[in-house]
């Protein structure tokens, strides 16, 4: 018993858990001192062996409680010692950083921004929340039409939903303003959708060029835009298809060469040696009949900044552009 009595004390010198853990062992270990003290109780008989059982419980107890006593006593030195090891003194200079860019989305839209506001291009911001009616009503687009599905757009009571586009911005630059307009509509957008090239929240880049009947047309937006992809993207070849869009009429989409492959054909540019970048078109009649316009003529074209980033940047998953993974952003 004396030899139990002895490993009470020898608690109190461990120094560590490992230790700690060890003795634990030692004692109630499937071979430790204690377990086979009560084998040997076997061998005893009446009170004799009453009284080494009690013995041994109370030893059992005392044990297991200045032993949890002790594991949180050096449980509390090992993180305070850890926490001192961890410690940031913030009046330190950090000579390791480096200079930075900034996220690559916010370096791309201010790339755009720069551009087009040089160009003469007044920048509209408008609100995320819109009404239905410039959302997709005075942008050509009844209620039947499928872009309103209620899969696409997050919807709000009485008509109000997140804008999907920045195309309402057009429509109330063209009832506030008078021809001549020129501007862009830059910020976030909304729809229901999730995956490597889609996201909920987007941000977009409309622009808009109205003036008197016959002093705009088709040839300014092609000037314009490919003026914008050369200074953008350098030396790529530009490719115009006719597409459709309810807001524009002739409508267009755009292509450049593939920046990743030169056009030899890759899996980003799907081996067709292009890539999609914007839509474009001269502004419908009945878009300008809903802004209370007569007589004028214009253009307009969208592009999805998100998009040109991960082109310009090498960036595969649209979502790694949101979940700020160090990795990717140390890379600006």
């Amino acid at each position: 018993m004396q030899t139990l009595k002895n490993l009470l004390t020898q608690i109190q010198e461990v120094g560590d858990l490992k230790d700690l853990e060890t003795l634990r062992l030692q004692v109630l270990g499937k071979k430790g001192v204690l377990t086979q003290e009560f084998s040997a109780l076997k061998k005893l008989e009446g009170k004799e062996k009453t009284q080494k059982a009690q013995e041994l419980n109370t030893f059992k107890e005392a044990f297991v409680r200045v032993h949890a006593s002790k594991k949180k006593e050096l449980q509390d030195l090992e993180l305070e010692a850890k926490l001192r090891a961890q410690a940031i003194d913030p009046t330190l200079a950090n000579s390791t950083l480096g200079s930075s860019l900034g996220h690559p989305l916010s370096y791309t839209k201010d790339r755009i921004i720069t551009y087009f506001t040089q160009q003469g291009f007044k920048l509209h911001v408008g609100t995320l929340v819109e009404e239905e009616r410039y959302n997709f009503d005075m942008l050509n687009m009844p209620g039947y039409h499928p872009a309103r599905d209620m899969q696409d757009t997050f919807y709000f009571k009485d008509h109000k939903l997140l804008r999907t586009h920045t195309s309402p911005t057009q429509i109330h630059a063209m009832q506030t303003q008078k021809p001549p307009i020129k501007m862009i509509g830059v910020g976030p957008t909304f729809r229901r959708d999730y995956d490597t090239t889609h996201t909920p929240m987007f941000s977009q880049v409309e622009g808009l060029v109205v003036d008197h009947a016959q002093k705009v047309h088709f040839g300014h937006l092609k000037q314009v835009l490919e003026d914008f992809l050369h200074d953008f993207f350098g030396g790529v070849k530009v490719r115009w298809r006719s597409s459709f869009f309810p807001f524009t009429e002739p409508s267009a989409e755009v292509d450049i060469s593939c920046v990743f492959c030169a056009q030899e054909g890759c899996k980003v540019c799907k081996h067709t040696g292009w890539l999609e970048v914007l839509g474009a078109g001269c502004v419908h009649p009945a878009v300008f009949k809903h802004a209370g316009l007569e007589n004028v003529s214009g253009y307009a074209f969208g592009l999805g900044i998100e998009r040109l980033t991960m082109l310009t940047c090498g960036i595969n998953d649209l979502r790694s552009l949101f979940e700020t993974d160090l990795r990717l952003l140390e890379g600006f």
